[in-house]
């Protein structure tokens, strides 16, 4: 999806959206219990949006509950806010939005519908009425760090973002750190386009960095994770994927995935609103120490001698002796024009 920066036919946009917001009841006989999420993105993007529906879908399937969505609302705070009052104005229990770039939408809509539970899946904001559910990616990005560091031949790996949201802040420097950790001497090239979305942006920056010496590059995109996957097989270069694994279903590209199935905060959440559960002002997190959860997986040709380094990283990740840095301050990449 591109999006159109113009104000007024953003709003008009969003108007449009709010109008087509899908809704499901929940089955005769069962709780009242409502549940409304936001999805600021594609819901069909093959990453973190569907991801996050799917658990959404989950809930309302397993639960009993009903659930209402909007998603394709561009990631920006006053189009953002206006969806979730749409959806709160409603009268769920509960108003998820997922992904951190909500944070700060979802404080401001939290505090004019009191009545309302809300939670932002991927974030770390709090309040009366607001809590936090945070699968922890960047414990599988720092063990993604560390296998391509292991992994590389020519010295050089490269790291692929969009937006610059807190989640993908922190799995980026987890990356760094990891890659440095397994090898201080290889150099990360890392790049965030500004669009999640845009696979010729993303083809274009993928190239850039393999023309810099990159033969492994981490993607954190969503739909334009596949401009990303189409220079691989051009030139030969291994990818690591994120979110979901990558490796089940193209192996020969990616050499692993940095698993966080954030359609399990989404469901966290739901949850705990539909079992009585759910608290204010704290943020739930879940990490390598569940493993159906987070976790890195790796292609069938990953040598047993570096499968067996990774589970020990990760064994030390959970055991505390890793400390995983949230900020990175070394250089960015940016491809010529």
């Amino acid at each position: 999806m591109t999006y159109q920066p113009n104000r007024r036919h953003a709003l008009q946009a969003l108007a449009a959206l709010a109008a087509t917001g899908c809704a499901s009841a929940p089955p005769r006989g069962a709780s009242a219990t409502t549940v409304a999420a936001l999805f600021a993105g594609n819901i069909r993007d093959q990453g973190f949006m569907q991801s996050g529906y799917e658990g959404l879908v989950q809930a309302g399937s397993t639960l009993g509950i009903g659930t209402r969505h909007l998603d394709g609302v561009a990631p920006q705070k006053e189009l953002l806010a206006a969806a979730l009052r749409q959806l709160a104005q409603a009268g769920p229990q509960m108003v998820i939005a997922h992904g951190g770039q909500n944070n700060a939408a979802a404080q401001q809509v939290a505090g004019e519908f009191p009545a309302v539970h809300f939670a932002v899946t991927q974030g770390d904001v709090t309040g009366p009425n607001l809590s936090s559910y945070e699968v922890l990616q960047e414990e599988s990005a720092w063990l993604a760090g560390a296998l391509a560091g292991l992994s590389t031949r020519t010295g050089v790996v490269g790291h692929m973002s969009g937006i610059r949201v807190r989640p993908g802040l922190k799995g980026r420097a987890a990356f760094a750190d990891g890659l440095k950790t397994a090898n201080p001497g290889a150099r990360l090239l890392t790049n965030f386009s500004g669009n999640q979305d845009d696979n010729v942006l993303s083809q274009r920056i993928a190239l850039a960095q393999m023309d810099a010496g990159a033969d492994i590059v981490f993607t954190m995109l969503n739909a334009g994770r596949d401009g990303v996957t189409q220079a691989c097989r051009a030139r030969g270069t291994r990818q690591i994927g994120n979110v979901r694994d990558w490796t089940l279903g193209d192996p020969a590209v990616f050499m692993a995935s940095a698993v966080a199935d954030v359609s399990r905060a989404v469901l966290m959440a739901a949850q705990d609103e539909a079992g009585g559960r759910w608290k204010p002002g704290v943020v739930r997190k879940l990490g390598l120490a569940d493993p159906s959860a987070v976790r890195l997986a790796m292609a069938p040709d990953v040598p047993a001698a570096l499968r067996q380094k990774i589970t020990a990283y990760a064994d030390a990740i959970v055991a505390g002796k890793i400390a995983i840095p949230d900020s990175y301050s070394g250089p960015e990449f940016t491809p010529a024009a």
